[in-house]
């Protein structure tokens, strides 16, 4: 029964029960509440949140880290597309600038090959300036035949031609060189100006990828750390869910015992902490009986008497386990809580 001060007549039964009772505490779990099912009760419910809470958290970093991943695939398809533009752009602008080179080195020698024609033109233009033109009767003259003068004309024909077509040719080859150099001129830069922007296109990608790829690490470090967490939490209410099990099983076993002098209408270890199991007359708070039940309780359950002692045992139980009402009403009894049955 619940009472502002415990039965004075019996101190010694209650210190020993007391001690029974701390002396299982300390014999309990590292959870300092052990011997406790309320706070037992309420160290699961609390770590059941906390495990929805690191669940929802794991999940919610799960997404993210996926999100995360699917963007650096695009993003690396996308920089191995930028590094393959690069390649190309980088290999012609490699192949214009070697054609290039090789077109001054033509345009080099063809002006050196017209230097040297027109050194040569200038020198027969020269010798035959300063020479005597041969005439017709000369040639004729000289000539062994008719057939010798033809070959000579034909001869002196296909020298001045021969000349001439040296000329034009090599002054057509330095113009073409002219020309495919101002066409390789003006496309160098414009190619130097692609490749330099594909490159930075491709530098600003690797630098997107590689700030995705560790926003990706993070994400997973961090769900890593709540699912650590997470177990921790688990293994940690699965503890305190044994450790509640173990009692509930021990205060099960305890309600079970019926206890000298019985059967109870409560648990024994209540009956045992409250009055040792004897029919006590009333304390200063005015319990008394069995089951230590206050005068006004005891007219309010309908006792036939007075106060609770002076009634038979019979009617002692059954007005208790009313007060009892399954173990709805142990809060009546302050050992209740004591020996863990509340």
């Amino acid at each position: 029964m619940r009472r502002r001060t415990l039965p004075t007549r019996h101190p010694a039964t209650i210190a020993v029960v007391l001690l029974l009772a701390l002396a299982a505490a300390g014999a309990a779990t590292h959870l300092a509440v052990a011997q406790d099912p309320g706070a037992l009760r309420q160290h699961i419910d609390r770590q059941k949140g906390r495990e929805r809470q690191l669940a929802s958290a794991a999940a919610r970093l799960g997404r993210l880290e996926r999100a995360a991943s699917r963007a650096v695939d695009v993003l690396s398809t996308r920089l191995a597309e930028a590094q393959g533009d690069l390649t190309r752009w980088q290999a012609r602008l490699a192949a214009t600038q070697r054609e290039l080179r090789v077109t001054r080195e033509r345009l080099v020698r063809l002006r050196a090959r017209l230097a040297e024609s027109r050194r040569a033109l200038a020198t027969m233009l020269r010798q035959r300036y300063t020479a005597d033109q041969p005439d017709v009767v000369s040639v004729v003259l000289d000539a062994k035949g008719f057939a010798d003068v033809l070959e000579r004309i034909e001869f002196l024909r296909r020298v001045q031609r021969s000349d001439t077509l040296i000329v034009d040719a090599v002054r057509r080859g330095r113009n073409d060189a002219r020309h495919d150099e101002r066409i390789l001129a003006a496309l160098e830069p414009r190619q130097r100006e692609q490749t330099a922007a594909v490159r930075s296109q491709r530098d600003a990608l690797a630098r997107m990828t590689a700030a995705l790829q560790a926003r990706r690490t993070a994400l997973a470090q961090a769900r890593a750390a709540r699912l650590a967490a997470l177990q921790n939490t688990v293994a940690s209410r699965r503890r305190a869910q044994h450790e509640l099990d173990r009692l509930l099983a021990a205060q099960a076993r305890a309600a079970a015992s019926h206890g000298p002098g019985g059967p109870w209408a409560i648990p024994w270890p209540i009956v045992e902490c409250e009055s040792g199991g004897q029919n006590l007359p009333p304390n200063g708070a005015t319990a008394s009986g069995y089951y230590q039940m206050l005068d006004s309780t005891w007219h309010g359950l309908g006792g036939s008497t007075p106060h609770a002692y002076q009634a038979s045992k019979a009617e002692q139980d059954r007005r208790a386990a009313t007060l009892w009402a399954g173990g709805a009403g142990a809060h009546n009894w302050v050992c209740a809580a004591l020996v863990g049955a509340a």
